[in-house]
């Protein structure tokens, strides 16, 4: 039944727009280039303004009323009897159960996820060498030679007397 509703709602859609076209206008009367001059001699100089006027508003009528009507079946549809399972693409998705996160310190924060422990075998985890060698330290800050500051070269005098 709704496939038949939404054809009959498409073809009211486009007479409409046909009736809407065809009446006259006090602007550029667009409808004249579809046939609304030659509608006026079927039914008169007066009768096919009534008649295009009325059938539109008629249109129109039904138009919002399949409207309303369809949205009203798609809310009860998405509804559903209460206490059934959810249908649609959303009930086709199974659900993931998620791990509460620790209590941390700071609740902005989410913490990150883990990765579960492994153990590799004791002959694959590279071992640190026994002895370790002294790294120089660097040097602090008030304890570096200032850089060389090169003179600004001399700049030529313009003549005398110019």
């Amino acid at each position: 039944m709704l496939l038949l509703l939404n054809v009959i709602y498409v073809l009211i859609a486009i007479a409409m727009v046909a009736l809407i076209l065809m009446q006259r206008g006090a602007g550029a009367q667009a409808g004249s280039g579809f046939g609304g001059g030659a509608s006026a001699t079927v039914f008169g100089a007066r009768g096919s303004a009534n008649f295009l006027s009325k059938a539109t508003k008629w249109l129109a009528i039904a138009f919002f009323a399949i409207s309303l009507f369809m949205a009203w079946q798609a809310t009860r549809k998405a509804a559903g009897p209460t206490g059934a399972a959810p249908s649609g693409v959303m009930a086709q998705v199974p659900a993931v159960p998620s791990a509460p996160a620790p209590a941390t310190g700071n609740a902005a924060v989410p913490a990150a996820p883990t990765a579960p422990a492994t153990t590799a075998p004791a002959s694959t985890v590279p071992q640190a060498p026994a002895t370790q060698q002294a790294v120089p330290a660097a040097p602090a800050a008030s304890e570096q030679a200032p850089a060389a500051q090169s003179p600004e070269p001399a700049k030529p005098q313009p003549p005398a007397g110019g």
